[in-house]
């Protein structure tokens, strides 16, 4: 099912019925990595001298709880701790991650569209949200030590483990904002 669905069979979109829930979730692009999706691209705003207000709303509309839904839903790939949310002034409930609003792009209209990433107006600079990937650490490794053939000992062989582990950040370059 893909993200614009899900969010239709989450919210009733295609039934008629109340949201029960809002579901913040991840899909990867060739562009820039992984990125917070909600039926469409989330963005950020890192704000310029003008507040985003009315005008700026009908490019950059807020993502919203509906009403009666407490808290946004993490789904796969997302920092269920990082999801949060901002009480506006109309006492509608934004979605946040990592403590920055997220927004939704006009002109993005199927999921995985970023055509609003590095956008500058009058309100700021818009930024895909982006999130690292979780690496898998490889299986450890095994080495045991044998003494020479031929050898007279009176220790054990030693078997040694070593674990690696690797830290990914940034979330696959492209420029957007990793959280």
């Amino acid at each position: 099912m893909t993200a614009a669905l899900c969010l239709a069979a989450v919210t009733g979109a295609s039934t008629g019925h109340t949201a029960s829930r809002l579901v913040v979730s991840t899909e990867k692009t060739h562009a820039l990595g992984t990125i917070l999706v909600s039926g469409r691209t989330l963005y950020t705003l890192k704000g310029g001298a003008t507040t985003c207000g009315t005008k700026c709303l009908k490019f950059w509309p807020p993502l919203l709880l509906p009403q009666g839904v407490a808290k946004p839903t993490a789904g796969p790939g997302v920092d269920a701790a990082k999801l949060g949310t901002r009480t506006r002034r109309d006492g509608s409930h934004q979605v946040t991650y990592a403590g920055h609003a997220l927004y939704l792009f006009v002109k993005d209209t199927a999921p995985g569209q970023v055509k609003g990433n590095h956008a500058k107006d009058t309100w700021g600079v818009w930024s895909v949200v982006t999130v690292a990937a979780t690496p898998k650490s490889p299986p450890p490794t095994t080495s045991t030590t044998k003494p020479p053939v031929g050898a007279t000992t009176t220790t054990k062989p030693t078997t040694t483990t070593s674990t690696t582990t690797t830290t990914v950040s940034g979330g696959g370059g492209g420029g957007g904002v990793g959280f």
